[in-house]
């Protein structure tokens, strides 16, 4: 996927989006679409973890921006966005819960320290996949989306301490999941 992107203000970003959420603008809902794609898209593919699946739900999200738009109140577009997004995407791992059976193999952990044959970003990611979705999604938009304690909590629709915990949880998981891969790092 390619994406153009310009960064623009927090002011631009009400406008365009009063623009286009109240008054049905093209023009601005396309600039709103080139500062979000990006991100949104991260956002899908880190949390489905399959890129088909992630494109399904990023257009999917869009589309529903665009449907309810109506339903915009002004305050944080970014924060609604990312709501539709993580709503989209647990949605996608619903489905995919209830198509797919339990593989036991695949969740099974060996005690051997075996090498792996993935790249650390690869070990990253999946050590990611693992974690529980709520701790998941805080996670991530709290270190890939850069996006404050605060706006994650409304995105996530929780209170501040809930947001705070999450992150700080997830991380505590994923120092524990990725403590071999470190401790192969520090002696090589």
């Amino acid at each position: 996927m390619i994406f153009k992107r310009k960064e623009i203000s927090e002011e631009e970003i009400k406008h365009n989006a009063e623009e286009a959420m109240v008054k049905g603008s093209a023009e601005a809902f396309q600039i709103l679409y080139n500062n979000y794609a990006q991100k949104v898209y991260r956002f899908c593919l880190r949390m489905l973890g399959e890129e088909e699946n992630a494109n399904d739900a990023f257009q999917e999200v869009f589309v529903r921006i665009y449907e309810n738009r109506h339903q915009f109140k002004g305050d944080n577009f970014g924060a609604w966005l990312f709501t539709i997004a993580r709503n989209t995407c647990l949605n996608y791992i619903r489905t995919k819960k209830e198509q797919t059976s339990f593989d036991e193999s695949y969740h099974h952990k060996s005690d051997d320290n075996e090498k792996m044959d993935f790249s650390t970003k690869e070990q990253i990611e999946k050590a990611i996949a693992e974690l529980p979705v709520p701790m998941r999604e805080a996670l991530l938009l709290r270190e890939y989306e850069d996006m404050s304690y605060q706006e994650i909590a409304e995105t996530l629709g929780i209170e501040l301490s809930l947001a705070k915990v999450r992150v700080h949880r997830a991380r505590l998981i994923l120092r524990k999941i990725l403590k071999p891969l470190v401790k192969e790092l520090n002696e090589s």
